[in-house]
């Protein structure tokens, strides 16, 4: 079962999406292969600092986020990889790396790649073993996240 917290939102916004059960899986390369999807559609959530404060970098999960672009695609002067230790606190309802892309629920800013921009996304809804389908506009209206380069 999606977190509460995520399920309450995406109910109360009326939006379609559709969850999945899979075998547990830690990384969103895994969940592809077990659920037969492309990487490209996967939305893998990063958590990084920019400039200190604590940010989500969602990007498909078949790349990785390029810092340098990243840095420049939003002027920041210093973006770094958070520790799970790091953010272990900031997702009470989810498991530890399991954290849905949605970071308008935790008090987050949310930066999608470019290159995620598809018709739907899957993303984890935190858990290992549950993920979420919907479609990428309406994630986009509900998140409002900044499009930018980050691989």
């Amino acid at each position: 079962m999606p977190a509460k917290k995520l399920k309450e939102f995406l109910d109360s916004q009326a939006v379609k999406y559709v969850q999945l059960t899979h075998s547990v899986a830690y990384t969103s390369h895994e969940i592809a292969q077990s659920l037969h999807i492309s990487g490209r559609k996967i939305a893998k959530t990063v958590i990084v600092f920019i400039d200190g404060k604590m940010a989500m970098a969602v990007l498909p999960a078949n790349r990785s986020v390029n810092f340098d672009h990243f840095a420049k695609a939003i002027g920041a002067n210093k973006i770094e990889l958070a520790t799970e230790g790091q953010f272990k606190g900031m997702f009470p309802d989810c498991e530890l790396g399991a954290m849905p892309p949605f970071g308008n629920l935790y008090e987050m800013d949310v930066y999608v790649d470019e290159h995620l921009r598809d018709d739907e996304i899957f993303f984890n809804a935190c858990s290992h073993s549950e993920l979420i389908e919907m479609s990428y506009p309406d994630f986009e209206r509900l998140v409002k996240p900044k499009v930018v380069k980050l691989t």
